[in-house]
């Protein structure tokens, strides 16, 4: 025998029975990792069959390989051996059969060219047995003999049925020390192979190309944000001075054309004024002859300067009333102001009486969340669903974004204004609703998770600057 096996004495052959099981099983599982396991394994299979040496292979990359030697043998001594010893192994997993050599009489036919150069190295008998696993093979055991008596028909079968029994046993112990990404893909390569599980493996195989591709390829993707609707120029009528409303002519929604009387505001209180300055200007007027007469050029521009500032005040009087008819600028309609419940109610100068928007002239403002912003930029395009109309979409175009955030329920937004491609006739200022805008395409997963990430991100940084 070589130096790769210590010399030892031969036992005698034990009984295959349950018993010899039980101890290879208690064998197996008192080791806490396969390869001293698959060595104790060969050890007592040799002192228990009375063979010289038996060597453990593993099936790696379609070759066998040798792991595990009896008695102590080392698996990286002799290699030309270990090349011999796993093309001996090679030839019976390849054959999906158990070879002995010299075989026994009425054996079939068999290729053994690496056992019978084994055989001529070593002399005695070999026996190589496939381990198999759920109908796979997973590497082979090789006996080595001296005794010809030994593997005949009856214990060549019995052994088969032995190493069913130990193989699945082996085969899981070194599969629970694999990493879990190569347990992952061996076991996912298992079932696929699986028998009789075709139609449901292309269904599956299916299902995760598609999954995957929702994942990693870019979709088209949108920022969406609540939208309204705003006139393009919006325009606030004030009351011109102290006073008191009269009348009131319109009322929100009200469509007005240009020039259209909407508000007139109490004047009695002006026109009292007004006579009363012309009164002053009358005396005025009055002394300013009779200084003329006498000649008193002190009194004379005196009075002139009187005259002029009563003609000043009642040019503003005039001025006031007439602006105490509040007229539309332009065609268009009353958004905001019902003074029909007001009529004779005192307003102050400056104050808004009613906000006139025009009707064919709109414009959108998108609430955006700061945090998508920096994908927001002039020249997108959009699409806006408005509650009122929610079937018809309408195509915008942003235009211009505010620079300065607004705080809106507890978070912080910027105004987006954007223009409708093709306004309805039946917009009105006031609608609200949800608006899109396109950006760049991007892969569903970065969609669903970029949130959390950026929330991570700066978290870690806070954390980290602290």
């Amino acid at each position: 025998m070589d130096a790769i096996t210590p010399k030892r004495m031969r036992a005698a052959p034990a009984e295959l029975g349950p018993q010899m099981v039980l101890t290879l099983l208690a064998t197996l599982l008192a080791q806490r990792q396969w390869l001293p396991a698959a060595t104790a394994l060969a050890s007592t299979l040799a002192s228990m069959l009375g063979c010289e040496r038996v060597s453990v292979g593993r099936l790696d990359k379609g070759f066998c390989r040798v792991v595990a030697i009896s008695h102590g043998g080392s698996p990286s001594g002799d290699a030309e051996l270990l090349s011999e010893l796993g093309a001996a192994m090679d030839e019976a997993i390849d054959q999906q059969t158990t070879l002995r050599c010299p075989p026994l009489p009425g054996t079939p036919p068999r290729i053994e060219l690496a056992h019978q150069a084994l055989w001529r190295r070593q002399g005695g008998g070999l026996c190589s047995m496939p381990l198999v696993v759920q109908r796979e093979i997973v590497g082979a055991l090789l006996f080595e003999f001296q005794d010809p008596q030994l593997f005949d028909a009856q214990q060549t079968q019995q052994c088969e049925h032995l190493i069913s029994l130990l193989a699945p046993v082996l085969d899981l112990m070194r599969r629970n020390e694999l990493p879990w990404p190569q347990r992952l893909r061996q076991g996912l390569a298992a079932w696929w192979r699986a028998p009789g599980q075709s139609r449901r493996r292309w269904v599956w195989g299916a299902c995760v190309l598609a999954l995957l591709a929702l994942l990693f390829i870019p979709v088209p993707d949108h920022i969406g944000g609540q939208a309204r609707i705003e006139g393009a120029t919006q325009r606030s009528l004030v009351a011109p001075a102290d006073g008191f409303i009269q009348q009131a002519l319109v009322r929100p929604g009200d469509r007005v054309a240009a020039g259209q009387l909407l508000v007139e505001m109490a004047d009695q209180v002006l026109l009292i004024d007004k006579r009363k300055w012309q009164s002053e200007l009358a005396q005025h007027d009055n002394a300013y002859a009779a200084a003329l007469a006498r000649a008193d050029r002190a009194q004379l521009v005196i009075n002139q300067a009187k005259a002029d500032e009563a003609r000043a005040q009642i040019a503003l009087i005039e001025q006031q009333l007439g602006r105490a008819r509040i007229e539309a600028p332009f065609a268009g309609i009353v958004i905001h102001g019902d003074l029909s419940q007001s009529l004779g109610a005192p307003v102050q100068r400056g104050e808004a009486l009613l906000t006139l928007a025009p009707v064919d002239q709109f414009r959108v403002i998108v609430e955006v969340d700061e945090r998508d912003i920096a994908g927001v930029w002039p020249g997108q395009t959009g699409e806006l669903a408005l509650s009122a109309l929610p079937w018809d979409v309408l195509a915008i175009t942003v235009k211009r974004i505010t620079p300065m955030a607004t705080a809106v329920e507890g978070g912080n937004v910027f105004e987006v204004e954007a223009v409708m491609v093709a306004p309805p006739d039946t917009l009105k200022p006031g609608l609200k609703g949800v608006a899109r805008i396109g950006s760049p395409p991007q892969p569903l997963l970065w969609r669903w998770t970029h949130r959390a990430v950026e929330w991570l991100a700066l978290k870690a940084w806070a954390w980290w600057g602290i």
